[in-house]
């Protein structure tokens, strides 16, 4: 893959303590670029601090709720002191509902799934578009999920509205921007094993754990995220393209796993 190495990347991931966003700054940290990590804890946990260790010249942790305009507008602030210029900015903080029918959803969680994925990439978009033109450099990428694909499912539809409108919101955003030298893409992951599948927004067993029938689906098609973002680090950094779409579970791979589901048995839940 013809990626530039002609300079580090400096890299901002909303989101970024857990999950697909932890493994996407250990990869690029990888790649040599640095990397502003964050989340809505005041500090990174001593595990995580020891994970980083040997790459503690590379990466910060800012504290941001993406929720709240003025902890964005921080991030960028103290990321580009740090940094000198942002050449990257992913918005990957995301939050999920108890799998429960929408009439039966508390508003505490519609609140915050909207306001977390819908409003908190607005933000996000928001001001990395307008501080990148200044520059004149730059790409903003966000995070696909259920949903983006027009595909549904019961009992997560308010999550999979809100990856619906974030795909409209990016496709829009690229057309915003085309001419100018910031570029924007989407991230679709696929299935992964992360706490989005295995525990509710209560931190307890998700409900999705005693479904059979989906279990059986997510052990043919899911990955781990390290292996996710292994495949998608790399094109980050070579595209440059505008309005591009880096997709790892494609129709294909789709394809050929549910064909080799009988020789070949894959474990993850």
């Amino acid at each position: 893959m013809d990626i530039d190495r002609n300079v580090n990347k400096n890299v901002v991931i909303t989101g970024s303590t857990n999950g697909i966003g932890l493994e996407m700054a250990i990869e690029f940290l990888k790649a040599g670029c640095n990397v502003t990590i964050s989340g809505r804890k005041p500090e990174i946990s001593s595990e995580l601090a020891e994970r980083l260790e040997v790459y503690k010249e590379q990466y910060i942790y800012i504290q941001c709720d993406v929720r709240i305009l003025s902890d964005i507008q921080n991030l960028w602030n103290l990321a580009l002191s740090k940094w000198s210029t942002i050449d990257i900015w992913i918005n990957n903080a995301g939050v999920n509902v108890p799998y429960k029918n929408i009439w039966e959803t508390e508003s505490c969680y519609l609140e915050n799934v909207v306001n977390t994925n819908i409003l908190g990439m607005i933000y996000g978009s928001q001001i990395a578009a307008k501080n990148m033109q200044k520059q004149k450099k730059g790409a903003i990428y966000s995070m696909e999920g259920l949903g983006s694909n027009n595909m549904w499912q019961v009992k997560t539809i308010l999550y999979g509205t809100t990856k619906h409108a974030l795909t409209y919101f990016m496709k829009g955003l690229a057309k915003e921007l085309k001419g100018s030298e910031v570029i924007v893409g989407r991230l679709y992951p696929g299935m992964m094993l992360t706490d989005f599948i295995t525990k509710g927004p209560d931190g307890k067993e998700a409900e999705t754990m005693d479904n059979i029938s989906f279990k059986k689906i997510f052990n043919i098609l899911g990955d781990k995220p390290d292996k996710v973002a292994k495949y998608i680090v790399p094109r980050i950094l070579a595209n440059k393209k505008n309005d591009a779409r880096i997709s790892w579970l494609t129709t294909s791979k789709i394809i050929g796993r549910f064909l080799s589901a009988p020789f070949k048995k894959r474990k993850l839940l």
